[in-house]
């Protein structure tokens, strides 16, 4: 319904665009004597659409509306200056605009208790300094661009106006009421993602060229909270049009290349083994610290809490301890990691623990649901009742609210696929509290983690026990590669495909139950230009079997959808917590993992991105140290479902795969 009103003007602008990258084709076919400029300086107006949603009732300290405004839209003008570099035979390129950016317009009519109509519209404004990366697929005019967008405060005026009583005609009308909101933020900093397409106004023949780029830009409501009080956040998309000049260089005449001539290209070499260790005479204890989310997650449809959470009685209250969670487990598991999930789904009886020990501590729970702000609200308080009825906590210590969205939903606005797994990752009551005793070491805010729970206990087959294929070279010579492995009964086996030049495998996998093996392994390339290449290998494998005693310890980090940096937020922990633990001359095994959604080979990449990053952080803080004896192996097992911590039946499993685990062993 928001949309209707535009739906004309973005047609017409569309079909201009269609019509213009006609004419373009004509432009473009004439000689050219000058290069394309690679600055760019100009100048970009448009036209925020601008969409409301949430609620706004306390306008200021002095006017408080007796009914709250909840959705809105309006148009406000956008100005701005503007930089731009991009070589005109690469992809990326840099854009900067600083300019007026107006976020103006009304909310929906409401109707107050004196059955009148009132009306509340505002001036909002800002003045935005938008950097972006630019790119250019395939070099050609059209481009995408995207960044930050950081917002500072220019005009927070409104008009609030009261109409007359219909039932009531010889009533005087009140006069209207007009002021600055309270509480307006500042500054924001938020995110813009655009395409545009670059229109030449003058030909090639000309060293001073000028182009003309009609653009539409989506800035999601993410972070666009105009206010520190109440809901109220923006969506807004930019309809504009940029007017660029620039100076291109001169070129020589342009020159008969001679025929081209065909050369056979060998393809590139690729070294292929296979290693796997002998077993490892330990049994590790190993020492994990579980990080928890400060998530409930709710069935969708339903405000009650799901039967997968461990729900105790008062008479159980006394007994319970997050270090020794085995005799809470839940009803329903997935039959893997069960002892990992045991902590999870005790996190209510996790709070409601802490809450006792720590009389001081005050929670918040905001309960987020699509089917409205009520449905949220009552997720919420379903919490709540649990905390008060079954751990005596005095409701007063926890507040609720209700939402339509999280703070750092998983669905992102104009999203397309698996919107029922993301879905239901929304469908949650986060915990928030200032206590330190409740969240993770270092942080606080509505979006900190709870604080880890630590337990001891037997570690299956790590990391380092696991067989590795290496295909060196294989990057560039194949476009994916698998494995045969042929037991001396002649008994086949296949793995992959992969892309990577490394890959582990349990030893439990290939072998099963037998406890010990020769094999022929034959690694199968795919080259780029399709030919399939073949090479063997022999091992003998041992199954991993632990007699003896060492301890090891494990830490998690969780990352948001998506997010390869997302890790701010436990850059302190690893830096002062995880780092100090690691033993003189100890070995550090990193591996990311993600959960099911998305493609397969972007998930790979962002897992090993995840990686790396958390190597980073704990590399320079052994620097700073002095330190140089660690030795790491970094891995990214993308959404492999063999090695993910979890299944991904549940939104707790999925948020809990979306994660880097590392493990840290004494020397041996």
């Amino acid at each position: 319904m928001a949309w209707s009103p535009y739906k004309q003007p973005i047609k017409s602008l569309i079909l201009s665009l269609l019509i213009l990258m006609g004419i373009l084709a004509t432009v473009q076919a004439q000689d050219t004597l000058y290069t394309k400029p690679s600055w760019w300086f100009g100048a970009a107006a448009g036209a925020n659409f601008n969409f409301y949603r949430g609620s706004t009732q306390e306008l200021n300290l002095d006017v408080t509306v007796p009914t709250a405004f909840h959705n809105g839209s309006g148009v406000g003008l956008y100005i701005a200056p503007l930089l731009e570099f991009h070589r005109p035979d690469k992809i990326l390129g840099f854009m900067l605009q600083v300019g007026y950016d107006s976020r103006r317009g009304k909310f929906d009519q409401v109707t107050i208790p004196c059955n009148c109509p009132a009306d509340l519209s505002t001036g909002l404004s800002y003045i935005s300094i938008e950097p972006s990366l630019r790119l250019a697929p395939f070099k050609s005019n059209f481009y995408l661009y995207g960044g930050p967008r950081l917002a500072f405060s220019s005009g927070k005026s409104f008009t609030y106006k009261v109409g007359l009583n219909p039932d009531i005609p010889d009533q005087l009308a009140e006069p209207d009421v007009k002021g600055d909101f309270s509480k307006v933020y500042k500054s924001m900093i938020t995110m813009q993602i655009g395409a545009g397409f670059d229109i030449p106004l003058s030909s090639q023949d000309k060293a001073r060229q000028s182009v003309l780029s009609p653009f539409v830009s989506f800035q999601p409501y993410f972070n666009q909270d105009p206010r520190s009080i109440e809901t109220w956040n923006l969506t807004t998309v930019r309809v504009g049009v940029a007017l660029k000049f620039g100076r291109g260089h001169k070129i020589a005449a342009a020159v008969v290349a001679p025929a081209a001539v065909v050369v056979a290209v060998a393809e590139p070499e690729v070294k292929f083994s296979v290693y796997s260790p002998t077993n490892i005479p330990v049994e590790r204890r190993v020492r994990e610290t579980f990080p928890i989310r400060n998530y409930v997650f709710f069935d969708l449809g339903s405000t009650e809490i799901p039967d997968r959470y461990v729900l105790i009685t008062k008479d159980q209250v006394k007994a319970f301890r997050e270090d020794r969670l085995e005799t809470f487990t839940p009803k329903h598991l997935s039959g893997r990691s069960d002892r990992q999930m045991t902590v999870y789904y005790n996190v209510l009886n996790i709070v409601g623990d802490r809450m006792v020990r720590n009389p001081s501590a005050v929670v918040r729970l905001a309960g987020n649901s699509m089917e409205g702000i009520p449905d949220g609200l009552a997720m919420a308080e379903s919490v709540k009742k649990y905390l008060v009825s079954v751990f005596g906590i005095d409701a007063s210590r926890i507040n609720t609210e209700g939402r339509i969205k999280p703070r750092i939903p998983s669905e992102q606005l104009g999203g397309t696929k698996e919107l029922v797994l993301l879905r239901e990752g929304d469908h949650r009551v986060s915990v928030w509290s200032e206590s330190p005793a409740m969240m993770q070491e270092y942080q606080t805010g509505p979006d900190a983690p709870l604080k880890p729970v630590e337990i001891v206990g037997v570690q299956e087959a790590p990391l380092d026990s696991y067989v590795t294929f290496n295909a060196e070279g294989a990057k560039d010579a194949f476009s994916s590669w698998s494995l045969e492995v042929r037991d001396e009964n002649g008994s086949l086996q296949k793995f992959g495909p992969y892309t990577q030049e490394k890959v582990s495998v349990p030893g439990k996998s290939i072998l099963g139950s037998r406890p010990s093996g020769d094999y022929k392994v034959t690694m199968v390339g795919k080259t780029k230009s399709g030919k399939t290449i073949k090479k063997e290998a022999r091992v003998h494998m041992v199954l991993w079997t632990p007699p003896t005693n060492e301890e090891a310890m494990r830490f998690s980090i969780i990352f948001e959808f998506n997010e390869s940096k997302a890790i701010g937020v436990y850059d302190n922990y690893l830096t002062n917590i995880v780092t100090p633990k690691i033993p003189q001359n100890g070995t550090v095994i990193i591996h990311g993992h993600t959960d099911v959604i998305g493609d397969e080979a972007n998930n790979m990449v962002l897992s090993l991105a995840r990686a790396n990053e958390v190597k980073g952080i704990i590399e320079s803080a052994l620097s700073k140290a002095g330190r140089s004896d660690v030795k790491f192996e970094v891995y990214g097992f993308g959404e492999d479902q063999s090695l993910a911590p979890f299944a991904n039946g549940t939104p707790e499993e999925r948020f809990y795969n979306r994660t880097v685990i590392i493990d840290i062993i004494p020397p041996k």
